[in-house]
């Protein structure tokens, strides 16, 4: 893409928003080539016929693939649609194709579940300037306001780090040497969680985090480290893998092997649809997590509320969700800008994994 064509592009979507007499304002929306010509709102107030870019880690993830189709629900529901994009592995350099496209095919918004928290902005930069709203979820990025955006977070940070040491250390007796395994090292959502499983460890000194390891979400790469993590700590007694290709690769691993499993307890983040014979045979006792298809579902319907100008950046600026409710945006915070919370985590255990089917 060379800049002259970039400009004729900007230069066309100007035009086209002064035809329609539309006006930008700092947190309002315009609408792009994909809405409705009527510019009639939904009941929500957001304009039917929007097309939303959903770019997540990687399009084999199973975790990523449920919140796509929340997604894909919200914008059906919106008189609008979904179109998935993303690479097949979890980096940086294959999502930005994704963007660049929705660029080109002058999409109203983008919502992406950011693999690094940096190297995506330029290109995430370029698509805000052509008038797409930006949407993080799942994983956020550090793009300060080049270029500002919404992040949809799953569950608080702070809580998802601590209680999955809580976890581990009521079923160990908070005491033992423990090890994480990790997503891809570069993934914001990840290294904000061990951050706080760090904070959280110091309240257990007989506890000791002796390793972190990254899978980068692939389930052989994960095999690999986790053999790893248990030949070079034979005393290792507890893993916690906030990923839900992690935790079910060791989980398959310690469950064919059950002399390990008797010694090395696990939890982290894991889909009940995956965890849950793993729960059943006695290898895993409790792990947690929220519904990705509202992830994405709620993912959807801000950003098409952000795309419509029904919603905004502001602290306070409220949108409705479809069948979840009516949710507010919460101001910046903690290193992170206007953001808003799923809800908090389910902790799934033989007593009711049963009831989850995502």
């Amino acid at each position: 893409m060379t800049i002259s064509r970039t400009a004729r592009r900007r230069a066309t979507a100007i035009l086209s928003l002064s035809v329609a007499g539309l006006v930008l304002a700092a947190c309002g929306s315009s609408s792009n080539a994909g809405a409705d010509p009527t510019g009639k709102p939904t009941a929500t107030g957001v304009k039917k016929g929007l097309t939303v870019y959903f770019i997540p880690k990687d399009t084999q993830n199973p975790y990523e693939v449920l919140a796509d189709a929340g997604g894909k629900k919200a914008l059906e529901e919106l008189g609008g649609k979904v179109v998935v994009s993303s690479g097949t592995a979890d980096t940086a350099a294959a999502q930005i194709p994704s963007i660049q496209t929705a660029i080109q095919k002058h999409a109203d918004a983008i919502v992406i579940a950011g693999n690094d928290p940096s190297a995506l902005c330029p290109s995430l930069n370029q698509a805000a300037a052509a008038g797409i709203k930006i949407v993080s979820f799942d994983s956020d990025i550090s793009c300060g306001t080049s270029p500002n955006h919404l992040f949809i977070n799953q569950a608080d940070t702070q809580v998802i780090g601590t209680s999955e040491v809580d976890l581990l250390a009521k079923q160990i007796g908070s005491t033992g040497q423990v090890a994480i395994l990790s997503a891809a090292a570069s993934a914001t959502n990840q290294n904000a969680w061990i951050k706080y499983m760090k904070q959280q460890l110091t309240k257990y000194p007989n506890m000791k985090l002796v390793s972190t390891v990254y899978g980068n979400d692939d389930p052989a790469t994960s095999l690999t480290v986790l053999q790893g993590l248990l030949s070079a700590y034979p005393n290792l007694k507890g893993i916690i893998s906030p990923t839900t290709v992690g935790i079910s690769t060791a989980a398959q691993y310690l469950s064919n092997h059950k002399d390990v499993a008797k010694k090395v307890t696990l939890t982290g983040l894991g889909l009940p649809s995956q965890m849950k014979s793993y729960v059943k045979d006695g290898t895993v006792k409790s792990f947690e997590l929220w519904d990705p298809n509202k992830l994405g579902y709620l993912a959807g319907y801000a950003a098409a509320s952000l795309a419509s100008g029904s919603a905004s950046l502001q602290a306070g600026s409220t949108f409705k969700a479809g069948t979840l409710g009516s949710y507010k945006v919460l101001g910046s915070a903690g290193g992170v800008g206007p953001s808003v919370v799923l809800g908090p985590p389910t902790v799934f255990d033989s007593t009711n994994v049963d009831k989850f089917d995502f």
